[in-house]
C-alpha cells in the first residue's frame, strides 16, 4: 500500500471530510486530495500535521505497518502465513529453523552455481 492509500484509508477511518481534515491540520482541502490521489507528496512539516491530525504516526503514512511490508514483500501467501507462524515461536526454535533455512538457501545456491 502506498502513501497516498495509507493517507486516505487514515482519513476515511477517522471518518474526516477531507474539508474537516483541512480545519484539524490547517493543510488546504485540495492539497489533501493531491496527496490521497498521489499527484503529490507532502513536505514533512505537513506530514507531522496531517499525522497528528489522523492519531497516527508519520512512519506508519510515510511506511505502513509491519504488516503492510510484510504483505507487500511477499507475494506467495502460503508463505507469508507460515512466517507468521514461524514469528510465534520460541526464540530457540526460531533460530534453529533459521539455522536450518539458511543451509537450504546457501545448498540450493551451490547447486545453482555448479550447473
Amino acid at each position: 500500500m502506498a502513501l497516498h492509500d495509507r493517507f486516505k484509508k487514515a482519513r476515511t477511518d477517522k471518518g474526516f471530510s477531507q474539508q474537516e481534515l483541512e480545519k484539524i491540520s490547517k493543510v488546504h482541502y485540495t492539497n489533501i486530495g493531491r496527496y490521497e490521489r498521489g499527484e503529490a507528496k507532502p513536505s514533512a512539516e505537513v506530514l507531522k500535521r496531517l499525522a497528528a491530525a489522523l492519531e497516527v504516526s508519520p512512519d506508519y503514512l510515510l511506511n505502513g505497518t509491519l504488516e503492510n511490508k510484510a504483505s507487500d514483500a511477499f507475494t506467495d501467501e502460503k508463505l507469508l502465513a507460515r512466517f507468521k507462524k514461524i514469528e510465534a515461536l520460541p526464540i530457540k526454535k526460531k533460530q534453529i529453523l533459521l539455522e536450518f533455512i539458511d543451509g537450504f538457501v546457501f545448498q540450493t545456491t551451490v547447486q545453482q552455481i555448479a550447473q
